[in-house]
């Protein structure tokens, strides 16, 4: 059990699955509520439990710890992770579900290639073949047919 706790593999695939209901959670509740504020929500609830979660853990750190470059980057993280809410949350409003979730996640394929792109990883073709297939796959969901 402790050895599934370190591993990235099963925080990844809780990350999805919280992903997954992210989706079906918000759907039902942007029903009647403007986008932008439902966004306004989420992002209360989210600083109300990492507050608590940072309290209980113990894991509060000085400010002055966190170096310039970092303080920038996590800026523009969250800068980047506001926009695809307002984003995701207006699709939501606008659109089903399962096709909007899985356009939501070409996320993937462009991380892939801002990965190479900007932060020099590399990808054997195998990785590459991956990578179409969950473009081509998110594109065949979110299409009417």
């Amino acid at each position: 059990m402790r050895g599934s706790l370190l591993s990235w593999q099963a925080w990844a695939l809780a990350s999805a699955a919280f992903a997954a209901l992210t989706a079906i959670f918000a759907k039902v509740g942007v029903d009647g509520v403007g986008a932008d504020f439902a966004t306004f929500v989420r992002t209360l609830v989210i600083v109300a439990v990492l507050g608590a979660l940072l309290t209980a853990s113990g894991q509060w750190q000085a400010p002055s710890s966190v170096s310039g470059r970092s303080w920038l980057f996590l800026v523009l993280s969250g800068l980047a992770t506001g926009g695809s809410w307002l984003c995701y949350f207006r699709a939501l409003t606008l659109g089903e579900a399962a096709r909007v979730a899985p356009l939501d996640k070409l996320s993937v394929v462009l991380v892939a290639v801002f990965g190479v792109l900007i932060l020099g990883e590399r990808l054997s073709g195998l990785n590459w073949l991956g990578v179409g297939l969950i473009a081509l796959g998110a594109v065949l969901v979110a299409v009417k047919g």
